[in-house]
Formats: structure tokens, sequence, C-alpha cells
């Protein structure tokens, strides 16, 4: 049965996100945790299509990275690899992501987000639907799981509650010294009443496409590593015709 019951369903599309606390038992991160740090660190190779990300200070030569780790601040595309895809397809995130899209879904994207120490790394505030072809933006949901304690000081995730019933809005490059490429903002915005979001090992947020959200840099000395996938409902209007252009694929349908 859902953690998301009809409490939490209306939570999420009046504020744009719902948090499910627990959702994964910390004994269940250990295989996408190490296959993280394995990857990044370069003992195993990666999946054929998947990107090991650069941070852009690390890139740029204005940081020296301690390890290899150190220099990794995200993986893309993981759905050729079949530890990170046992997440996507976990029935227990896809009963969850049902609650909200229904039962026929598509897998359209996914990332693991290290955010290692040292870096700047900070996400301006932005929409995902920026990155996706489907329309409305009601058809695309986010899923994003701490696979370690995620706080202020290592640069959670912030929200805007609500924002998720305006439109897509037009997107910047920031004006910071070091944005991590493909790191765009809404022109204009206030984050003054953002939320940040603590979470535990397992806790996982769902998030509106349309939901403001960004993150802060990290401040300690560890990495605030996450997983991540999007899905869609598979009869939403799909603008880039049944391919995606960023990993260069078909759309996967997972349920239904």
């Amino acid at each position: 049965m859902p953690l998301l019951g009809p409490e939490q369903v209306e939570a999420y599309w009046r504020d744009g996100f719902i948090l499910a606390r627990g959702l994964f038992p910390p004994s269940d991160l250990t295989p996408w945790l190490e296959r993280t740090r394995d990857l990044a660190s370069g003992r195993v190779p990666p999946s054929p299509s998947m990107q090991l990300v650069r941070d852009v200070m690390v890139a740029k030569g204005a940081v020296a990275p301690p390890t290899p780790e150190h220099a990794i601040c995200k993986i893309n595309f993981f759905e050729n690899d079949p530890i990170y895809r046992s997440y996507a397809e976990d029935p227990r995130l896809l009963d969850e992501v049902a609650a909200l899209l229904g039962d026929e879904l598509l897998f359209v994207n996914s990332m693991v987000v290290t955010k290692p120490p040292g870096v700047d790394g900070r996400h301006p505030l932005h929409q995902d639907l920026l990155y996706f072809g489907f329309r409305p933006g009601d058809a695309v949901v986010g899923t994003w799981t701490a696979l370690e304690p995620v706080t202020r000081a290592n640069g959670c995730l912030a929200v805007l509650p609500g924002s998720h019933r305006g439109e897509l809005s037009p997107h910047e490059i920031p004006g910071w010294d070091y944005v991590n490429y493909g790191f765009l903002g809404v022109k204009g915005v206030d984050g003054a009443d953002r939320v940040h979001v603590e979470m535990e090992p397992g806790d996982t947020l769902f998030f509106h496409s349309l939901l403001i959200h960004g993150s802060g840099n990290n401040r300690t000395d560890g990495f605030r590593r996450a997983i991540s996938a999007h899905y869609a409902r598979a009869m939403a209007e799909d603008l880039w015709g049944g391919v995606d252009r960023l990993a260069k694929r078909p759309w996967i349908r997972v349920r239904g």
C-alpha cells in the first residue's frame, strides 16, 4: 500500500511536493551508495550512455580535488546500469508515483547527485519542466531519495510551496563565478519564502515538474548523495516524439 494516502496526495497537488519519510530502509540504500562511490572513484566503468559529470570548478582548474570522488558532482542517465535501475523500477517507488500520476508510467530521466565538498555546487531555483518535452506540467513527477543525511549545512533541496501552480517561467544562467553546465535559474525569482527540506537516508521527495526548487552549497567535509528519477504519464502530450533528446533513447515504460 502506498505511503501517500488521500491527504498526502491532496498536499502534493496543493504545495507541489510531498515528503515520504522512510520509503526505503537504510539497508536498501547500500547498493546504490556503493555503486556511486565505485563509479566516481573510477573503480568500475560507467554503463553505456551514462555521463559522469565533473564539477565546473574542477574542470576549470579552480579546485584540485583530493580524490577522484571529489571531482564528480553528478551521474546522469543510469537506465543501462542494473544496480541503479533497480531504484527506478522499485515497486515501492512506482506505487507512490502511480498514486500521483496513475498506473501508466514512463521512466523519463535519471541522475545521482553527489554534491562534493570544496566546490560551490549550488543549483539555482529552477523548474524541471524546462528539461522535458511533456505537457502539461501536471504529467511529470520527480523523485529524489536521500542516500545519506541531507541537511542545510550540506546543501539540502529548497522548494517554493505552491509555485507549481504557475507556468513554465523564463530561465537564465545565474551570474555566479562558477555554474555547472545546464544549471539555469528562474529569472527574477524571489526565494525568500523557500522551505528547506532536510532528509534522512531513505526519505523520498516527490515534486511537481513546475515546482520552483534548488539547492545550496555544501559547507561540510562530507558528501550529499541522492538518487533521482523522473516519470511521466504515458498518455501525456509528448513534444519530443517518443525520444529523450538528452539521453538519446526511447522512453521506457515501467508501469501499465
